[in-house]
């Protein structure tokens, strides 16, 4: 009997997804950073066995209040991942209030077995995680509710288990050799993006995109161009730095990543451009890959 099935991680932005879905898969696929909103896109992690493949599906985070197009792009992204899900996986912080009750509706109605991961427990109290348990129990008396800490990869297991419980009997979806549905130009553009959201502080990391001109292959050498776009020039000038010096600090970090994640050396050349307004012109927001 060979199981195979799309598990689909839902929830508001820093509340670990990302962190949770690195664990299941065992590859460092979406960004981890203790900024909101990190994750932009719906990036699959595969995962295979002689008996069973899942796709882990990381969607972004729940934006409450739509600023721009891309946020809506972003919100899209979840509705799809209730449609097409075989499992969903609702991320809780521990102690969160989530205030989308559509979400929770669609979540009980649904014939889609559910399992509530109760994240962060390390940072709270046996008390908080048994009412929390109740809780969750009883707003979706369906689901199985896992309460685990996604960044010491406590508990992970029992997530496993009860996917693999879950799972409809399938063939494969994906290639056995596969473990993610993006590109590696994707990744680059990911990896690049972190070490803005790491660097820079207030509005900069949301207001940049990263787009990836060349991979290159040559021999035991891999040469990337990209592009960080921002949306205003004095974002630019913030980019870039005093001489340059901010934007040569992206680059190295973001190089050593790359060369630990690809096992090659790499080299790094970085530009910034302004692009007034990408976030909410549709031709440029596909142009980065929103909506697919």
């Amino acid at each position: 009997m060979h199981k195979a099935g799309f598990v689909n991680i839902i929830g508001y932005p820093n509340v670990g997804k990302s962190t949770l879905m690195n664990a299941l898969v065992g590859q460092k696929l979406s960004i981890i950073t203790s900024k909101a909103q990190t994750t932009r896109h719906r990036i699959m992690g595969i995962v295979n066995s002689d008996d069973f493949q899942i796709v882990y599906s990381d969607t972004p985070g729940i934006v409450k209040n739509p600023s721009y197009k891309m946020h809506e792009y972003m919100n899209s992204y979840i509705e799809t991942a209730l449609i097409d899900a075989d499992i969903i996986l609702l991320v809780i912080e521990m102690g969160q209030t989530f205030e989308h009750q559509d979400v929770i509706d669609k979540i009980s109605k649904s014939d889609t077995p559910v399992i509530v991961v109760l994240n962060k427990i390390d940072v709270s109290n046996q008390d908080t995680v048994v009412e929390q348990i109740a809780h969750w129990k009883e707003a979706i008396s369906k689901a199985d509710v896992i309460p685990v800490s996604a960044l010491e990869k406590f508990n992970i297991e029992s997530v496993f288990n009860s996917i693999i419980d879950n799972l409809p009997e399938s063939p494969a979806y994906f290639s056995k050799e596969e473990f993610t549905n993006r590109s590696m130009r994707f990744f680059v553009s990911e990896i690049i993006r972190e070490k803005i959201l790491l660097n820079y502080k207030k509005e900069i990391p949301y207001s940049v995109e990263v787009a990836v001109d060349e991979y290159k292959e040559e021999g035991r050498l891999i040469r990337i161009s990209a592009h960080i776009y921002t949306a205003r020039e004095t974002q630019k000038a913030i980019i870039l730095g005093h001489q340059g010096n901010a934007i040569k600090k992206v680059g190295s970090q973001a190089r050593r990543d790359l060369e630990e994640f690809v096992e090659k050396k790499v080299y790094l050349e970085l530009t910034v451009k302004t692009t007034k307004d990408w976030r909410n012109s549709d031709n440029i927001l596909k142009q980065f890959g929103y909506g697919q």
